[in-house]
């Protein structure tokens, strides 16, 4: 609560992210912070200690958050349905115990369906899950086999259907431009998730990261114009399905839209919990972001001593109106010059000579206060994001 360079006329909504770092494999294209089980580890007790940990941090974490609301819990990973539905009900149920979550609070658990068991499913709602997010990808079983997944095309649909049976709303994750993929290929892939109806879906272009399998040995993928081509069908397709494109990659339903994901995008607040995970907090004067401690045995080990957070820094003044626009020119409908002022302290005209630049551009369009990106702001959002870098490209302080 100390004095610092801002002045936050009130805080964000605040969402709770909880990172479950195992996977049964992991995918050649995937830099998340994931891990494959050692042999010999007993998994029953992992899964115990690791909630352990989870709740010690959580407590550890409380005087920051002290009153604030929990709008959306996301139990993200690494691939959360792993764990045992008993594991996530005490998680949960700790959570509740400790941190007032809002009326209806969404959350979200992800689950792959390599890892599908229709009791399962069923048992995760049991314990408070409102919402899954399923990472089928594609239903394809040559693209699926590219991309290293555990699943076949089957098992996506049958975990889809189960989905749809167990919760009111669900995501179905889709990716695009893969290894050997055509439109064709493509167009099967969403036909196969529209017929579905999924209440929402995301799809991502499928990128090749630093540090995986697939940088260090490069698939042939479709190129640039190709891809582009897709999205354009995906837009086409999903829209005649009655799916809205709220945001870059995520198309949903009236009413089904990502609570937790719109908090990101909107430069809300998030506690993040768990292996490597990151977190987001507003106070008074200062925004801060937090990063525990990534590899899983050393996060428990922290964790359980009250010392979970690897790293934590003061986001600088100068370095908020990037950050913010990284995340709300991701959503279709933009934002308001207030919300800016609300979620960075900063005055509009902090940011009126960028806006220009845009306007002209062609990247953005504004009216009265409100400011969207246009169709051509969404296809080049990076270039429409770094009008707002500062000039020296932004610093962090520690």
């Amino acid at each position: 609560m100390r004095y610092g360079t801002l002045q936050l006329p009130a805080l964000p909504p605040l969402s709770l992210y909880v990172h479950l770092p195992w996977c049964l494999k992991k995918c050649p294209y995937c830099d998340f912070n994931s891990h494959e089980p050692r042999a010999g580890v007993d998994k029953a007790a992992q899964q115990t200690r690791y909630v352990d940990a989870l709740i010690q941090d959580l407590e550890a974490s409380l005087p920051l958050i002290w009153g604030r609301q929990i709008h959306s819990v996301f139990i993200g990973g690494g691939t959360p349905s792993l764990f045992e539905p008993e594991a996530i009900d005490r998680l949960i149920a700790a959570i509740r115990a400790r941190v007032q979550l809002a009326p209806l609070c969404e959350i979200t658990l992800e689950a792959n369906p390599g890892t599908f068991e229709r009791e399962r499913f069923a048992a995760f709602r049991g314990a408070g899950v409102t919402r899954l997010s399923i990472g089928v990808q594609s239903f394809n079983d040559d693209n699926l086999k590219a991309l290293g997944r555990v699943h076949d095309g089957a098992q996506a649909l049958a975990a889809v259907e189960e989905a749809a049976r167990s919760f009111d709303t669900f995501n179905l994750d889709l990716m695009y431009a893969l290894p050997g993929q055509t439109l064709k290929g493509l167009e099967q892939d969403v036909h196969t998730a529209l017929a579905l109806s999924p209440p929402h879906i995301s799809i991502y272009h499928l990128t090749i990261e630093p540090n995986t399998v697939f940088f260090k040995f490069p698939p042939k993928v479709p190129d640039e114009d190709s891809a582009w081509t897709m999205l354009d069908r995906i837009t086409e397709l999903t829209a005649g399905a009655g799916l809205e494109r709220y945001e870059v990659s995520a198309y949903a339903r009236p009413g089904h839209r990502s609570v937790h994901n719109l908090n990101y995008w909107q430069f809300g607040d998030y506690l993040g919990l768990g292996a490597g995970a990151h977190g987001k907090l507003s106070f008074a004067h200062r925004i801060i972001r937090q990063v525990r401690y990534r590899e899983p045995d050393l996060y428990m080990d922290k964790a359980l001593a009250g010392d979970a957070i690897a790293q934590e820094h003061e986001v600088v003044r100068k370095d908020l109106p990037f950050e913010f626009m990284l995340n709300a020119f991701r959503l279709k409908d933009g934002f308001s010059l207030q919300d800016f002022a609300d979620r960075t302290g900063m005055p509009p005209s902090s940011i009126s000579e960028s806006l220009t630049t845009a306007e002209k551009s062609g990247l953005i369009e504004r009216e009265g206060v409100w400011v969207r990106p246009t169709e051509r702001g969404f296809d080049f959002l990076s270039d429409l994001q770094e009008l707002f870098l500062p000039e020296d490209g932004g610093e962090k302080t520690s």
